[in-house]
Formats: structure tokens, C-alpha cells, sequence
């Protein structure tokens, strides 16, 4: 009898160890990861990137959509997203201390609140995070795109004014200048 149960208990452990090393190696949201480098600036974020799957992704919380307008976003899944500067920068016009921050963002339909904060290593990041940890709220207004993008992406352009941190998907985009 005891024979038995330990039998189970191991199969069980076993099949939550393969489990788990699946999804390691093969997430579902793959982690991504963006660099800009230029005259001694270095910028990167740390990301992980969902697909649409034919789901309704910003929109009412009523109508389903899997990111509802004005609520709490980690930014990607998995973990929380993270940006990191080496040098002191100006992120959507406010002033930014070098250093690593998570960013989270509230996204509305014609405007996103994007936030940074010294809370940058949460997994999981389901909660919202404790507002004392802010560092930095901006606004961005909302873009349409097209094509749609099917995978949430993030990267960086330069126009002739400044950095411009990007995040899209389906089919919205925002841009935060950087300089």
C-alpha cells in the first residue's frame, strides 16, 4: 500500500518536473529582448511576447478583450517588463536617473499611461504594483497600425529629434520619446 502511494507521488512528481521544463523551454509568450546603443548610451528592455491568436486584445473589459482599457498591464506576460538605461535620460519628457525599472502601462483607446518603477523583478507580475515604488507616469497618445502585428513587439527608432521607445500590438502602437 505505502509502495503504491509513493509510486504515484513520484509519477506525479515527474510529470510536474517535465511539465515545468516544457514550458521553460518552450513558453508560450517567448522572452524578447531590445537594445539601442549610440554614443555611449545604452538602452534595453526585457520583455516577454504574447501572440493574439485571434483574441480581442485592447478593449472593453465587458467585450472580453484579454488587455481592458484603463486597467493595469505588466506589459507582455510572463514576467514584468523592464527597461534599463545606463545614462540619465529624458523618458517622455521627465527627467530619469540611470538604472533598471520595470514599466507597466494603463492603456486607454486613444492614450496610453505608461509608469516605471524600481520594482523590476517581479515574475508574474498579475498585481499591480505598489504606486510608492513609481518613479515616473507619462502619457502617450495611441496609434493605429496596419498591418496588425500578431506578436506584442517592442523596439526602439530614431527620427531626427530623438529615441523613440515603441510598443506594439494588434492593431495599436505608442511611442515614448527618449532623449
Amino acid at each position: 500500500m505505502i509502495k503504491n502511494i509513493f509510486k504515484i507521488i513520484g509519477g506525479l512528481l515527474a510529470v510536474a518536473v517535465v511539465y515545468i521544463a516544457y514550458m521553460i523551454l518552450f513558453p508560450v509568450s517567448p522572452k524578447g529582448e531590445t537594445n539601442f546603443e549610440a554614443d555611449g548610451l545604452n538602452l534595453q528592455v526585457e520583455y516577454h511576447r504574447p501572440y493574439k491568436k485571434g483574441r480581442l486584445i485592447f478593449g472593453e473589459e465587458k467585450d472580453g478583450a484579454l488587455v481592458p482599457f484603463g486597467k493595469y498591464w505588466r506589459t507582455g506576460a510572463n514576467a514584468n517588463t523592464t527597461f534599463e538605461s545606463n545614462k540619465d535620460i529624458l523618458f517622455g519628457g521627465q527627467k530619469l536617473a540611470a538604472g533598471k525599472y520595470g514599466l507597466f502601462t494603463f492603456p486607454y483607446e486613444d492614450r496610453w499611461t505608461v509608469t516605471l518603477s524600481s520594482s523590476n523583478d517581479v515574475f508574474f507580475a498579475v498585481s499591480q504594483p505598489d504606486p510608492k515604488m513609481d518613479v515616473l507616469k507619462t502619457t502617450s497618445p495611441a496609434q493605429k497600425l496596419d498591418p496588425e502585428l500578431e506578436q506584442f513587439t517592442i523596439d526602439f527608432s530614431q527620427d531626427s529629434t530623438s529615441i523613440n521607445l515603441n510598443l506594439k500590438w494588434d492593431s495599436t502602437m505608442i511611442s515614448i520619446p527618449i532623449e
